[in-house]
This record gives structure tokens, C-alpha cells and sequence, in this order.
């Protein structure tokens, strides 16, 4: 019974933190000019390749969560992201109105919430509801061997 409860609590972290990401990423694809001339206007260095990473990380990440698939691979992308993100937009400590620095604060301590939830994905895997279980289980009810990880 814990097993099955530990396994659907991962599904529903995997989703809400595709959740975060996946509409983030459409949005920054829509307006991918927009983006860049952001990522232009703070300074980032190459923000035509830049932009097109982040928009990549922002869904393909998700996907990847969603099924549930290569969970370390897909956690160390989506940290990457997550702490180049904050500290482009959400470094506040470089504003000098307060309520700007409190608001900025705020989402670079929420990002780095989002950084121990992926840890956590990182040292837990996928789960049973995962792509990369369903796979392994269908090969080895056939009597083939799962690939090694």
C-alpha cells in the first residue's frame, strides 16, 4: 500500500512541476523574439542560442517529466534552467527599490524551492507510473531483458 501511495505522489509532483514549466515554455516559443530581446536587454551573451535552450529545457523537461522518463538526465536539465533563470531575472539582490528586491527575492527563494523539488526527483526516479517502468515491465513479461540504466 506505501508503495502505491509513493508511486502516485510522484506522478502528481512530476505533473505539477511540468505544470510550472510546459506553459512557461510554450509561452517563451509564441514569443520567442520577445524572449531574446529580454535575454539582449540583461546582457546574456548569445541570446538567439540561449533562448532557443531555454525554450528546449522549458518543454522538453516538462515532457520528459510528464513521462516519466531518464529522471536524473531530466533533473539536472531542468536545475540548470531553473538556476540560470533565477539568476538573470531573479537577481535581487541588484534592485534598489525594496518592494522590487522583496518581489525578486521572493521568486529566486521560490525557484530554488523548485531546484529541492527536482533533487528530490533526482534521487527518487520516475516511479511506477512512468514511461520507463511501463517499458521495463512489458519487456519482461515478454522474458527480455530491461536495458541497463
Amino acid at each position: 500500500m506505501t508503495t502505491r501511495t509513493n508511486d502516485v505522489a510522484l506522478l502528481a509532483a512530476r505533473l505539477a512541476v511540468a505544470a510550472l514549466f510546459l506553459p512557461a515554455g510554450i509561452g517563451k516559443l509564441s514569443g520567442l523574439s520577445g524572449f531574446t530581446a529580454m535575454l539582449a536587454s540583461k546582457g546574456v551573451p548569445y541570446p538567439d542560442l540561449l533562448a532557443m535552450l531555454g525554450v528546449a529545457a522549458e518543454i522538453l523537461g516538462p515532457i520528459a517529466l510528464i513521462l516519466g522518463v531518464a529522471p536524473r538526465l531530466t533533473a539536472v536539465l531542468l536545475i540548470g534552467f531553473t538556476l540560470v533563470a533565477s539568476l538573470i531575472s531573479h537577481s535581487f539582490w541588484t534592485f534598489a527599490d525594496a518592494a522590487q528586491a522583496a518581489q525578486q527575492q521572493t521568486q529566486f527563494f521560490k525557484n530554488l524551492a523548485i531546484v529541492g523539488g527536482l533533487l528530490f526527483y533526482f534521487v527518487s526516479g520516475a516511479g511506477a507510473f512512468s514511461l520507463q517502468n511501463f517499458v521495463k515491465s512489458r519487456g519482461s513479461s515478454r522474458g527480455i531483458a530491461a536495458p541497463a540504466e
